[in-house]
């Protein structure tokens, strides 16, 4: 199954001039590992302080619109989609980051604290999140889509049921309540339900009769 997320493709030829080993004190290389884990990909809130609250919303949104959840569970997956796609889609920026960085520092003490050797680092420990959030991307989306299909299942048996009950008592001129045998659904979602598999049986016997 194609991951619905792009992949980040990072640019190998940026022009990173190797200009040091690394930190050359216990105290740069603490530095170095403090600005490395300032990614909040691990983070309980899924947006940063320097994060756009509305383009997080605005990206939910679109989560949302597209799987329609109809019950918590669904929607607690549809929540997980959305925070990990917007975690996963930062990582370009935060590379990017990573890479301006050690190529311009501010002071000579910048390019001690934090340098190419260090930046490398910290992109293979981006990677690994990547990784992870991937994973968990593609396990969200995989029990999501499982959810959902088993729903739909269940509804169109409930509503084929539902449809031949109702027309069952049309048939004897006896009122029916939907709700006396457990149905959620209305009349009319049922009676449309009804015509839809009507249609959908006469257009596959005008097929099978031409072929």
């Amino acid at each position: 199954m194609t991951n619905p997320i792009p992949t980040p493709i990072p640019n190998p030829k940026s022009p990173i001039p190797n200009r040091s080993t690394g930190p050359r004190t216990a105290a740069g290389k603490q530095r170095s590992s403090q600005n490395a884990l300032t990614h909040g990909l691990t983070s309980r809130s899924p947006v940063l302080a320097t994060e756009d609250p509305a383009a997080y919303q605005r990206h939910s949104r679109q989560f949302f619109d597209e799987y329609q959840p109809a019950t918590p569970t669904e929607t607690q997956l549809t929540q997980e989609l959305a925070d990990t796609a917007w975690r996963i889609n930062r990582i370009p920026a935060l590379e990017a980051a990573l890479l301006d960085r050690a190529a311009n520092p501010p002071t000579d003490q910048a390019r001690i604290d934090f340098d190419i050797v260090d930046a490398h680092r910290a992109l293979a420990t981006l990677g690994l999140h990547y990784q992870r959030l991937s994973r968990q991307f593609q396990k969200a989306v995989d029990k999501l889509r499982e959810i959902q299909a088993e729903r739909r299942h269940d509804e169109e048996r409930d509503l084929k049921r539902a449809a031949a009950l109702l027309e069952l008592h049309k048939h004897k001129g006896i009122p029916y309540d939907l709700t006396q045998d457990g149905f959620v659904f209305s009349k009319d979602q049922v009676e449309a339900f009804s015509q839809r598999l009507m249609r959908l049986n006469e257009r596959t016997a005008r097929d099978a009769l031409a072929g």
